[in-house]
């Protein structure tokens, strides 16, 4: 017999616009049971979507998203959603390679509207949808729903300011208010919506005066007192709930709301779906983390995004430990711990993030150091040039963020920093193929947003010794830096100390060849070493290049060995359009050396979700599909170059 029998007949969300109250109650206990079930085996994003069990019931019920559009923030909170619009069967499929993204993605399904998987843009998107829906004479109702983390980045109050603005119709912003985003939220706006907390008081009189208003039978009267009761209304509300900020923006506020309470939310959207006829409507909702899975309500960050564990025992499954293979460190914690270090030498150096302290590694520098240390919150932009200021009074500011979030801070780095030459050093945690977040996570495009920019240096170490010691000499060269490495963990070398700078712009011979060059970047440093010593055994000779610096480029000793030799090989785990790649090419292009090359590097595609491993193979970054198109490169090669190109 199923577990879940009600959700087992639920073959199209509209059926569930006919349920009773009690069958939406069991619906969600049935969607959440089924929810736990089904990551226990597969892992993924967990905490949040168990949050937004009921909201999605509800809306289910008040909404149909054939017709109405609605856009799920971030993504990582719509696993109910994807659910109950017929994917609950290709669950077991989740984050895997061919199966169903994590996130929210357009071409998935019809009932997702907006792709998803970077913060605060779902108001924007929804109201597009809504003047878009009002330009073509259509008419449906559009929909965001943001997590309150998320309202810490510009982008979301740019939005509402819009919306005010418009007084667009049929458009509503559901405030999915559970004190996190991943880390705990940060800020002012927290203490504010804690405060909202105390509208209920304002809501229940101003909905009292309205009644007793409307009862009163003569017209003139009525009118007369409407107008005092709306001064009355504006005055008391600045009491009631300082600011009142949403209405001051110019959405109707209604809330705050049980999230985890079915006929409060039927209540609650209704009004707003009632007030959505007249305006844009706030709808805030009050959700816990993890809701109805104690170790999850007990440690949601812990629990925000899991393998697969044991649902029983509340106990996340590790993986399996070859006792002849030690357990290396990630480079992340090599990170915080030497960002830490080198803090305890140097009271000028400060940490900044953007709601990543745990992804970034700066939970074990703000542990050490807690007024050196500033989280600002899901705002990339503020981050940066929050950084830049910091820098310009003389200290030393370490801007830890994710390589695809820096994507959000593109001009703040460009303007703010690298004009100015500010000395703000990027770290840029999981670059490169990150695997099962998918392609809004992948970072491969930070080498080439960065390379155009004057005055940075940019950086990608070998191994966690190299990490250490291009994060000392970014922070003491005195000008923007960047410095990009992997998620996961590290190789296991020896880490120097006390930790040696770096030569700005120079690289490292590794090998001597004649046949081939391999200039590597970052994580295909170690595979084309392997690579040359296995390809010595067949008789081709290789030297091997670890770069280093991406930029300043070491032109003198790629140009030097790229002379010696029929073949060169650049290797980045990065896209190639504009990449380390493209930065060889071009340099022996300007240099007039007439070399065969081969750019392994992404091609210009996107790159789905599933198996890191998987996924480098598919993209001929594998040791395997390497060590073919080398073999297969070299092949083609002339036996002797022409005389012209000798001469080079």
């Amino acid at each position: 017999m199923s577990r879940q029998p009600l959700l087992d007949s639920v073959t199209a969300p509209q059926q569930i616009q006919h349920f009773s109250l009690i069958q939406m109650e069991q619906l969600a206990l049935e969607l959440r049971q089924f929810l736990i079930d089904s990551i226990s085996v597969t892992g993924g994003h967990f905490s949040s979507n168990l949050g937004t069990v009921e909201l999605t019931v509800a809306l289910m019920h008040h909404f149909d998203f054939l017709v109405d559009r609605i856009v799920w923030d971030v993504g990582h909170q719509a696993y109910p959603y994807k659910i109950l619009t017929g994917r609950k069967d290709r669950f077991p499929t989740l984050r895997k390679h061919g199966g169903l993204s994590g996130f929210l993605k357009r071409e998935e399904s019809v009932y997702d509207h907006f792709g998803a998987g970077h913060a605060s843009t779902s108001i924007s998107a929804a109201l597009g949808m809504a003047q878009a829906r009002d330009l073509l004479g259509q008419d449906f109702s559009s929909i965001a729903v943001i997590g309150d983390g998320s309202m810490t980045a510009g982008m979301a109050f740019e939005g509402l300011n819009q919306a005010g603005f418009l007084e667009t119709r049929k458009f509503m912003v559901i405030l999915n208010d559970n004190d996190m985003s991943i880390n705990p939220n940060v800020g002012s706006l927290q203490g504010y919506l804690n405060q909202m907390i105390n509208g209920q008081y304002y809501n229940r009189w101003r909905d009292r005066i309205e009644y007793a208003i409307k009862a009163i039978p003569v017209a003139s009267v009525s009118k007369r007192l409407a107008k005092v009761a709306k001064w009355s209304e504006e005055s008391f509300k600045r009491i009631a709930v300082p600011g009142l900020l949403f209405e001051d923006l110019g959405l109707k506020y209604i809330g705050p709301v049980n999230g985890h309470d079915v006929a409060a939310l039927l209540r609650g959207l209704g009004e707003a779906k009632e007030r959505m006829a007249e305006g844009p409507v706030l709808l805030h909702v009050q959700t816990k983390k993890g809701f109805g899975y104690d170790p999850a309500v007990k440690d949601p960050l812990k629990w925000h995004g899991v393998t697969a564990f044991d649902a029983e025992a509340g106990e996340i499954r590790k993986a399996p430990v070859d006792p002849a293979k030690p357990a290396m460190p990630s480079y992340t914690s090599v990170f915080g711990t030497t960002l830490t270090e080198l803090a305890r030498k140097d009271p000028k150096i400060v940490a900044v993030t953007a709601a990543m302290l745990d992804g970034t590694g700066l939970n074990i520098f703000q542990k050490a150091h807690p007024t050196r240390c500033f989280d600002v919150g899901i705002a990339e932009q503020h981050a940066v040039t929050f950084g830049a200021g910091l820098a310009c009074q003389g200290l030393r500011p370490v801007v830890a963020i994710y390589s695809t979030f820096l994507q959000r801070g593109f001009d703040q780095v460009l303007h703010d920093v690298c004009l100015q030459n500010l000395p703000v050093t990027f770290a840029m945690d999981r670059g490169g193929i990150v695997g099962a977040d998918g392609p809004t996570h992948h970072g491969l495009y930070d080498l080439s947003f960065l390379r155009c920019m004057p005055n940075i240096v940019i950086m990608a170490p070998k191994d966690e010794n190299e990490l250490r010691q291009m994060l000392f000499t970014a922070i003491y060269s005195n000008r923007p830096a960047a410095l990009r490495y992997p998620r996961g963990n590290a190789l296991g070398v020896p880490l120097q100390d006390p930790i040696a700078a770096l030569p700005i712009g120079k690289g490292e011979l590794l090998r001597e060849g004649s046949d081939l060059l391999l200039v590597a970047l970052g994580t295909l440093v170690a595979p084309a070493e392997a690579l040359a010593q296995r390809l010595a055994a067949e008789g081709i000779s290789c030297a091997v290049i670890n770069a280093r610096f991406v930029k300043p480029l070491d032109g003198d000793l790629i140009s030097h060995w790229s002379r010696k030799v029929r073949g060169v090989v650049a290797l980045e785990e990065g896209c190639a359009p504009g990449g380390f790649t493209a930065a060889v090419a071009e340099l022996l292009a300007d240099q007039g050396i007439l070399r065969p090359l081969l750019r392994c590097a992404v091609p210009d595609h996107i790159v789905h979700h599933g198996d890191q491993a998987l996924l480098l193979d598919e993209e001929g970054l594998s040791p395997r599909a390497l060590y073919e198109r080398i073999v297969d490169f070299h092949r083609k090669l002339p036996i002797q170059l022409p005389s012209s190109q000798a001469a080079n």
